[in-house]
């Protein structure tokens, strides 16, 4: 059996998805199958094409959802996980009649795909979870910004932080793919420590201190809202945390960069900040009226790239909305 894994591309919690439900797969449900990889990213139009649907089986893990009939496993976390109402009543429907209920998954209260999809497999497959409870941890933190601090963020002395750096930053289609039966396979430090792996390190590095001058000189905080534009530069995978290590006082922060497929506006909020949950924002809502999607506390935008001057507007009247809207005032 061919199966064919999609997952939300340059992105820690996707890699890892991807990781653990070839792992859960492979000892749960089809131990003799082969499996292969496919990245998806948030653009401007269509976000599937359906002549990718090549496997035997077909998986979406951490990213949204698709009515396809081709598609065999779905598991989202994301608040925005439905791209039109249709998409929604299909799963419904899905789940309604039984031909979704024990193969196609949802659940926006788990802070990362990882940690819902081994919840999953465990309770519902019987799947042994605990060998991979150090990816499961990371995954929470990293997707739910779960850092002590702003400097545990930007600083980056963790495995799992350098791994991050490196699968959002990477530009050959080949890496992810190569990296993700690793991540269940051994220890994050022994992962970072490949050679395929640990070579490219030591550029982004000095490429991160690159982008923490850049924001620095960029960004302004007004009103409890960032807001920085870098759409000049290709650095669309910078560190999202570098504007609160820089701002620490800021409650929203609004970024714009472009790269080779779109221009993004990325939406975010503090961890750190001391606003009240209820005072806050849902950053979802806010993107999805553009478009965009994500959770309640970080979201994005995504653009195509000669849309620039609609992606700088929608970021200036969110950075208005925000700025309006703080919990500070």
């Amino acid at each position: 059996m061919k199966v064919r894994v999609f997952y939300h591309d340059k992105c820690f919690d996707g890699a890892c998805s991807a990781s653990l439900f070839t792992r859960f797969h492979r000892e749960s449900i089809t131990p003799d199958a082969e499996y292969s990889y496919h990245g998806l990213v948030h653009r401007a139009g269509a976000l599937f094409n359906e002549a990718d649907f090549i496997g035997d089986e077909n998986a979406i893990v951490d990213f949204k959802y698709s009515a396809s009939p081709q598609i065999t496993w779905w598991f989202d976390h994301h608040l925005s996980a439905f791209l039109t109402p249709e998409d929604h009543q299909d799963y419904l429907r899905g789940l309604a009649d039984g031909k979704y209920s024990n193969r196609r998954f949802y659940d926006p209260d788990y802070t990362s795909c990882t940690s819902f999809l081994a919840y999953i497999a465990a309770t519902r497959f019987g799947f042994n979870a605990a060998p991979v409870a150090e990816l499961v941890k990371w995954a929470d933190i990293v997707d739910g910004a779960l850092y002590e601090s702003p400097e545990a963020a930007v600083e980056m002395a963790a495995p799992a932080m350098k791994l991050t750096l490196i699968i959002e930053s990477t530009q050959d289609p080949a890496f992810i793919p190569r990296l993700i039966p690793l991540l269940t396979e051994m220890p994050l430090a022994e992962v970072l420590q490949q050679p395929f792996v640990a070579e490219l390190l030591p550029p982004l590095l000095e490429r991160h201190q690159e982008a923490l001058k850049l924001i620095g000189e960029r960004s302004e905080e007004r009103d409890g809202t960032i807001y920085f534009d870098i759409s000049d530069h290709q650095l669309e995978g910078y560190n999202k945390f570098i504007p609160y290590y820089l701002h620490p006082d800021a409650t929203y922060s609004i970024g714009l960069s472009k790269s080779s497929f779109r221009t993004k506006v990325a939406v975010g909020s503090n961890p750190w900040t001391k606003a009240k949950p209820e005072e806050m924002v849902n950053l979802a809502t806010v993107c999805e009226r553009y478009g965009g999607g994500g959770h309640a506390r970080v979201g994005a935008i995504s653009f195509s790239p000669n849309r620039s001057d609609e992606a700088r507007k929608a970021a200036a009247e969110i950075v208005a909305e925000l700025r309006e809207h703080n919990p500070g005032k």
